[in-house]
């Protein structure tokens, strides 16, 4: 078992660092939201009154921030953690951030002697409570090794996508994927209740049809359809709308960087910016489904 500090409860990171506190690590967490904190410190963690505090002493360092500039912040910089931490401590990065950050950060720490792996993952808030996500890693061999022995205790599903930044090449293409499927999903759905179909049925030809595909089968975007999932929650809780943005975002500057043509993510891309500028940033994703209703 290993002392494990964990910086992020959201969505994501709150079950994650659950499930290394269940799985009999030493945790202790950080997040500016007192609730989260307090939520984790009920299950057995320990916590600190700031990031660099709950990273003393500590093995492995977990990060599961928003966005690149918040990953820059934790760990860059003469108030960064990398110039704090003692030397082969294990940071793994499991935010979604552009994969030249993710390099920049890996850079910056094997000159301070810290194995750094980023390990973004897949498999929604769900999985995260379950510890069945996905974690694709960038890095080197032996660091995703070491890694691998934490995240298990997490994820079902760890890839070691290749160099440093790999894994978050990888999450970009998944998420431009999942974002194009929630989109044609929500809208071949909205166009067979326009029609008088029961969305419900309809779900389940197109499942066990050609159209069959990940919402569908585990996150239908259409309300009362599916039970648990945030569609029939009014949308709460999830993957939120401005973070697929984001996403969408990072994979649209990825391929204006390697010249890369990207019709259907550029689409996706503008979708889910409309959907957000109507109001609907906080929501899951799958609320994608309203835009196509007419309920923006």
């Amino acid at each position: 078992m290993a002392k494990i500090t964990f910086i992020g409860l959201g969505n994501m990171g709150g079950p994650m660092a659950s499930n290394l506190i269940k799985a009999g690590h030493e945790v202790t967490v950080f997040d500016l939201s007192k609730a989260a904190v307090e939520a984790l410190v009920a299950e057995g963690a320990k916590t600190s009154d700031t990031a660099h505090s709950a990273a003393d002493g500590a093995e492995c360092v977990i990060t599961m921030l928003p966005a690149g500039q918040h990953v820059e912040a934790v760990y860059l910089g003469d108030d960064g953690l990398l110039a704090r931490l003692p030397a082969d401590t294990l940071i793994i990065d499991s935010s979604t951030i552009a994969p030249e950050t993710a390099r920049g950060v890996a850079e910056a720490a094997k000159e301070k002697n810290l194995p750094f792996i980023d390990a973004p993952v897949s498999g929604g808030v769900g999985g995260a409570k379950a510890g069945t996500l996905t974690f694709i890693c960038g890095g080197e061999e032996d660091t995703f090794n070491r890694a691998k022995l934490i995240l298990e205790a997490m994820g079902k599903n760890i890839f070691h996508a290749g160099p440093h930044g790999a894994g978050q090449v990888a999450k970009i293409c998944n998420n431009m994927l999942l974002a194009i499927l929630m989109s044609g999903t929500s809208e071949a759905l909205a166009l067979g209740a326009k029609n008088g179909l029961d969305p419900a049925v309809l779900s389940e030809i197109m499942k066990q049809s050609s159209g069959g595909n990940w919402a569908l089968n585990v996150y239908n975007p259409w309300p009362g359809v599916m039970e648990g999932v945030p569609a029939s929650r009014d949308y709460q809780g999830g993957f939120l709308v401005k973070l697929m943005t984001k996403d969408l975002g990072l994979a649209f500057d990825n391929a204006v960087k390697n010249q890369a043509s990207i019709p259907m993510g550029s689409l996706a891309r503008n979708l889910f910016q409309l959907h957000a500028g109507q109001g609907n940033e906080d929501l899951d994703f799958s609320s994608i489904q309203r835009l196509y209703r007419g309920e923006n």
